[in-house]
């Protein structure tokens, strides 16, 4: 089974278009929407949910009423500002720290778990999903990106699907990490803007870190060929290949509108080369599986 994740160093990049339309052209996958922070794909795959599954993150502070002498020993150990005059604690500003139930003396704090948001399994038009939603400001996003995670392997291996497409959150965070752990490569999505350009060269670093194999699409190329160029320069001079350019184009705002991926709304030209860059990724793609699978001992073979 080999896995694939777009990612991108900054938001807005179009990562999410580009995942829907490969969601559209892979003939045997799973699509695993991993950005819970502010997930979208289901926007665009409107997906039928079949199972949903509770998630719980962090732990927070719990007072039992009855046990409480109200002494305020924990209001004052607690550096969050999470408890009150009254004694009563704002879930939403405990960290799950802890601290409260250590220091109090009579043991009316306890840390319970609390739901944090849901995970998702569902069927779209275009296969299975994984994806979920995580609660207002809530934490522990990487924790779920885990679980949608597994969720997909586990669907894949229900549905006898070879290939897992994941929607990567933005940034550099832990639910970036999380994302690509163990997968067999990446691709970034850039821009040729500043931001674009320093943070496209982060992402990588990361990606490095854990040895991950990373393409590069240069979106909207066009805006900014300079940009573009110094991009590409970059790759090169490290190692990395540059899989696709797409122009600035009107077709994916006008596809999402319509609730659709690029290669549904049009045949046109960028269309086609969305096509081109799909065709260059599953090439990379199964050449560092390959790879993978040759530097595996035989032992984990059987």
């Amino acid at each position: 089974m080999k896995q694939l994740t777009v990612i991108s160093g900054k938001g807005g990049t179009g990562k999410t278009t580009i995942t829907a339309a490969f969601a559209s052209l892979a003939e045997n996958a799973v699509i695993a929407d991993c950005d819970v922070d502010a997930a979208d794909m289901h926007l665009i795959l409107k997906p039928e949910i079949l199972e949903t599954m509770e998630f719980t993150g962090l732990k927070v502070a719990e007072i039992d009423e009855s046990l409480c002498i109200k002494c305020g020993i924990c209001r004052d150990a607690c550096r969050f500002g999470s408890i009150s005059c009254e004694i009563t604690i704002d879930p939403y500003g405990c960290e799950g720290c802890g601290v409260c139930e250590y220091v109090c003396p009579e043991g009316a704090i306890r840390m319970v778990e609390r739901k944090a948001g849901e995970a998702y399994n569902s069927t779209t038009r275009f296969g299975p999903m994984a994806h979920a939603r995580l609660g207002m400001g809530e934490e522990a996003s990487g924790k779920l990106v885990s679980v949608v995670r597994e969720n997909a392997k586990k669907l894949a291996e229900r549905y006898g699907k070879d290939l897992i497409i994941i929607d990567g959150p933005p940034g550099t965070g832990c639910s970036v990490i999380a994302s690509i752990t163990g997968v067999d490569m990446v691709l970034v999505v850039t821009e040729p803007s500043l931001s674009g350009i320093h943070d496209l060269e982060r992402v990588v670093d990361v990606a490095g870190y854990f040895k991950i194999p990373a393409a590069v699409c240069i979106n909207k190329y066009d805006i900014n060929e300079e940009n573009s160029q110094r991009i590409e320069s970059y790759c090169r001079d490290n190692g990395i290949e540059v899989v696709g350019k797409l122009p600035y184009d009107d077709t994916p705002t006008k596809a999402m509108i319509e609730e659709k991926t690029v290669i549904e709304y049009s045949d046109g030209e960028f269309a086609s080369m969305v096509r081109s860059l799909w065709e260059n990724v599953k090439d990379g793609l199964l050449q560092h599986a390959q790879k993978r699978d040759g530097e595996l001992p035989v032992v984990q073979r059987q």
